[in-house]
């Protein structure tokens, strides 16, 4: 298969699938190494097609997902109190595109994340604890920020309102 046809083939997979999908089982599907699918994907993302990395796989958002609103929240809290915020977001309707913290060198370091329900957070969590890698916000004593898509306007205020009732919500 040329390179040509198999970016297609990556393109079609991932629009077809509507989940995410590694690197391994791409590669797997395509006949070749994980490391070629990664440096396709640069050349698709260099070419202007929105292919997110996440925690979870690669993806690429449906056309309707685009049909929504977003807000960044500004975010205070330890890392022990990283489920109880995230649940937060994704209970009331809202989905975690990502989270970013300012880095004194480097500046904005942002992480996908893609969150969309209690599965997509138990996944994340469980990958977090067996990685043993500490979220982003350390970096920054617990300040971080995370854009959130949700269906409607309302739906934003309701995240804000319960995070700020947790004492998450910077003001």
């Amino acid at each position: 298969m040329e390179a040509k046809e198999r970016r297609e083939q990556i393109i079609s997979l991932l629009k077809c699938t509507g989940q995410p999908l590694t690197g391994t089982a791409l590669a797997k599907e395509l006949g070749v190494s994980r490391q070629v699918i990664v440096g396709d994907v640069a050349i698709l993302r260099a070419s202007g097609i929105e292919i997110y990395a996440t925690p979870q796989g690669y993806v690429i958002l449906p056309t309707t997902a685009r049909d929504t609103v977003t807000a960044r929240f500004a975010c205070h809290h330890s890392a022990e109190r990283m489920e109880e915020e995230l649940a937060a977001i994704v209970d009331n309707g809202g989905r975690v595109l990502d989270v970013s913290v300012e880095h004194p060198v480097y500046g904005e370091i942002k992480a996908n994340l893609m969150l969309a329900s209690r599965r997509d957070l138990a996944e994340f969590l469980h990958k977090s604890a067996k990685s043993g890698a500490t979220p982003l916000s350390v970096v920054t004593g617990g300040v971080h920020l995370h854009t959130v898509e949700a269906p409607s306007i309302e739906v934003l205020h309701k995240i804000a309102a319960e995070l700020k009732m947790l004492g998450i919500l910077l003001d």
